[in-house]
């Protein structure tokens, strides 16, 4: 993947109509981070007593941070109400040049601040609920 400008990685979750997403927000800063938790099985018979791992156990996730305005009412109302309801929606992050990336996220941490002479802005942040799917370019 060569270099992509970071205004296009997008943010978008399910709205209301089934397999439409609707893009959240003029994100400023964002952040994908995907995270594998290792088995060890290292015991007293591994070679040179070198740690051994379990291929394809442990946990997967994934968190998504981000911070900007956002772009309308709506996502903001959409965003809102399923951190006051605690759901696990499904949410499309688009990653350019390189794919998109669709699953169930829970929204865990969303702050508001504002400057006195500027607009609102927030800080969202989002952790994986589900299995995720890629799909590249």
């Amino acid at each position: 993947m060569g270099a992509q400008k970071g205004k296009d990685l997008l943010l978008k979750i399910a709205g209301p109509t089934p397999g439409v997403f609707m893009t959240v927000a003029g994100l400023r800063a964002r952040q994908i981070a995907f995270n594998a938790d290792a088995v060890d099985v290292t015991n007293a018979e591994s070679s040179g007593r070198w740690r051994e791992l379990l291929a394809g156990a442990g946990v997967r996730r994934a968190a998504v941070s981000g911070a900007g305005v956002f772009l309308d009412e709506a996502s903001d109302a959409l965003v809102r109400e399923a951190f006051f309801a605690g759901d696990i929606r499904a949410w499309r992050i688009v990653i350019p040049g390189f794919g998109s990336i669709d699953g169930p996220f829970q929204i865990t941490a969303m702050e508001y601040r504002g400057e006195h002479a500027g607009e609102v802005t927030f800080d969202l942040a989002l952790e994986s609920a589900g299995a995720l799917a890629f799909t590249p370019v």
